[in-house]
């Protein structure tokens, strides 16, 4: 069984740059090593501890128990008839060996749990400092907004100013003119 480090680089290419952005709060803890090491036989006894809880494990145990059972009380064989003491004795050194490498298993996965939450953390402050850079940009564009309406607004004002000055001289303007045309030339 792989280690579940090792399959973020194929799923990595898979997925969208908005995702991959995710994983780069992760990418400071890839060097860590876990607690029991990572070499061939820590890896092997994490695979095999997380193999005792799966469907598969459970029923093959089921069927060799009911046929070591069955074998035994039908007479088929007589290497461990009733009370089975070599079944229990099987049983015993089973659970020996699999409580540690369940615990082992555990502890592995609560090292990665924390590397990831770490790294999840990191990702939210990262967002709550983009979200506030955002909120004060937008804070300063709106207060630039309002700054460009005022002035807007003022320059209208001046316009309107300006057009009834012009209006008024233009009225103006036009009565001289035509006063100085209603009076006789010789005058």
């Amino acid at each position: 069984m792989t280690e579940p480090a090792a399959k973020p680089d194929s799923a990595k290419a898979q997925l969208n740059p908005q995702d991959r952005a995710h994983f780069r709060f992760h990418l400071a803890h890839v060097h860590l090593s876990s607690v029991f090491g990572d070499d061939w036989f820590a890896l092997k006894a994490e695979a095999f501890a997380r193999f005792f809880g799966t469907p598969v494990f459970l029923i093959a145990q089921t069927i060799i128990v009911a046929i070591w059972i069955l074998a035994n009380v039908l007479g088929l064989t007589k290497f461990d008839i009733y009370p089975f003491i070599l079944l229990n004795l099987a049983f015993s050194l089973q659970a020996a060996y699999a409580a540690p490498l369940i615990l082992l298993a555990q502890t592995r996965q609560a090292d990665r749990d924390k590397v990831h939450a770490d790294a999840d953390a990191l990702h939210r402050e990262a967002l709550a400092q983009a979200s506030e850079l955002r909120q004060e940009a937008v804070a300063q564009h709106t207060q630039q907004l309002i700054e460009l309406l005022k002035q807007n607004t003022q320059l209208t004002e001046i316009t309107q100013q300006l057009s009834q000055r012009i209006e008024a001289l233009t009225l103006e303007m036009h009565g001289k003119v035509l006063q100085n045309q209603a009076k006789p030339a010789g005058n």
